[in-house]
C-alpha cells in the first residue's frame, strides 16, 4: 500500500518520473485506494499544485495546499478539513491524468474500489485463517496509520533536517522521515522533483527508488528519468559555498552570464517557432527555446506553452485549449520570476542553457 502512494501516486503520476504498463498501473490504483489518500487524478492535481504554488510568501499561501509556512498542524492535516478553493488549480497539467484508461477507471468508481480495497478484501482474506476480526482492526483500521507517514512529509520534513542541495524553500532532509516513509523523507532532493529517485546516491534510504529500479529490471518500468549529475554536483557545492561564505562573495563566485546572443526580431522568432515546431519563451528579453524540457518541467508542458511565443496565439493550440491572449507571451518574465512560482537556482541554470536569441527592439 506504502508504494502504491510514493511510488505510484508520487513518482509515477504526480512527476511522471518513470514509465509503467497497465499492469502496474492497475496495482497502483488498486492498493493505492486502500490507502483512503484521494484517487490518484484528486492526489497528484494537488501535488502538482503544490509545486506550481510553492510560492514560500505570507501573502500567496492560498495556492500551495499544505503550505508548510502555514504551520506544522495545518501542513499535517489542517488543509484537509477545508474547502479551499485553488485559483491556480487550471494551471496545473492534467491531460496525462484525463487520458489515462486507469486513472479514469479509479477516479469514477473511486468510493467502491476503496470500500472493496482497504475493508472488504483484508476482511477475507483474514477469514481464510478464521481471523476475519482481527484482519479487520489491523488491516483495515490501523494500517491507515500510513496516512500519517504522508502527512509528515508535508509538515516535518519542512521543520527538521539537513538542506544539502537547496534553501530556495522549507524542504529538508530527515532519515528517520526517510525510514517511516520508504525514503520520501529524504525531502529535500525534491529540488529535483522529475527525479525517479529520493536519496540519489546508493548509501541513502529509499526504497521507492529501489522498488522501482526492481521494476526497471523486470521490464515492468522505463524511461526512468535522473536530474543531471552537474545540476546536482553544482547545487551542493553552493550550499556548502553558502554555509562558508558571506553573500557578497558568493555572488562574486557566480557572475551573471556574460554571453552575448544574436538579436532576433519577434518576426523571426515566430517563424522560426512555427517552421520548426518549436516552444519559444521570452523571460528578460531572452529567448529561449524549451522544447527539450517540455517533459521535464514539474509543472507540466501546458504551463510554458500557454506563455510561449507562437505565429499562431489566438488559435487552439497543441493542448486543445483556444482563446489564448496573443500578447501572453510578455509575461513569461513575470511568470517565472515569481508571479507564478519560485524557482530554483538548478530551474535557473537549466534556462540559461535553453537561450538562443535576444529579442531586437523594434
Amino acid at each position: 500500500m506504502r508504494f502504491s502512494i510514493t511510488v505510484g501516486y508520487h513518482r509515477l503520476y504526480s512527476h511522471k518520473s518513470f514509465r509503467a504498463g497497465r499492469a502496474v498501473s492497475a496495482i497502483v490504483a488498486f492498493f493505492g485506494a486502500s490507502a483512503c489518500q484521494g484517487s490518484i487524478k484528486w492526489w497528484a492535481l494537488r501535488h502538482r499544485l503544490h509545486h506550481v504554488g510553492h510560492l514560500e510568501r505570507v501573502y500567496d499561501l492560498v495556492h500551495d495546499p499544505y503550505a508548510a509556512t502555514r504551520g506544522l498542524l495545518w501542513s499535517h492535516m489542517g488543509w484537509i478539513f477545508y474547502k479551499t478553493e485553488y485559483e491556480r488549480m487550471s494551471l496545473v497539467d492534467r491531460e496525462d491524468l484525463d487520458k489515462d484508461k486507469v486513472v479514469i477507471m479509479q477516479h469514477k468508481y473511486y468510493i467502491p474500489i476503496t470500500a472493496s480495497a482497504a475493508f472488504v478484501v483484508p476482511v477475507l482474506i483474514g477469514s481464510l485463517w478464521d481471523d476475519a476480526a482481527g484482519a479487520f482492526v489491523w488491516a483495515a483500521l490501523l494500517n491507515h496509520s500510513v496516512w500519517h507517514s504522508t502527512f509528515l512529509i508535508n509538515s516535518a520534513a519542512h521543520w527538521n533536517g539537513v538542506q544539502p542541495y537547496s534553501d530556495e524553500d522549507t524542504s529538508r532532509t530527515n532519515l528517520i522521515l526517510a525510514v517511516l516513509t520508504n525514503g520520501e523523507g529524504n525531502h529535500n532532493f525534491h529540488a529535483f522533483p522529475h527525479d525517479f529517485r529520493s536519496g540519489p546516491t546508493p548509501f541513502e534510504w529509499d526504497p521507492s527508488k529501489w522498488m522501482i529500479m526492481l521494476l526497471h529490471a523486470f521490464g515492468l518500468a522505463t524511461n526512468l528519468r535522473r536530474a543531471k549529475q552537474e545540476d546536482l554536483d553544482e547545487a551542493k557545492r553552493h550550499m556548502k559555498l553558502k554555509a562558508a561564505v558571506d553573500t557578497e562573495t558568493l555572488q562574486k563566485l557566480y557572475p551573471d552570464d556574460a554571453n552575448e546572443y544574436p538579436p532576433w526580431t519577434l518576426d523571426k522568432a515566430q517563424e522560426y517557432a512555427a517552421s520548426a515546431s518549436r516552444c519559444l519563451i521570452v523571460i528578460d528579453g531572452h529567448i529561449m527555446d524549451v522544447t527539450a524540457y517540455l517533459k521535464e518541467h514539474p509543472g507540466g508542458a501546458a504551463i510554458m506553452r500557454k506563455y510561449s511565443l507562437r505565429k499562431d496565439q489566438g488559435k487552439t493550440n497543441d493542448e486543445g485549449h483556444s482563446d489564448v491572449d496573443p500578447e501572453l507571451w510578455k509575461q513569461a518574465t513575470w511568470a517565472f520570476s515569481g508571479g507564478l512560482n519560485t524557482h530554483s537556482r538548478a530551474a535557473k541554470r537549466r534556462l540559461q542553457a535553453y537561450t538562443i536569441a535576444k529579442l531586437a527592439e523594434a
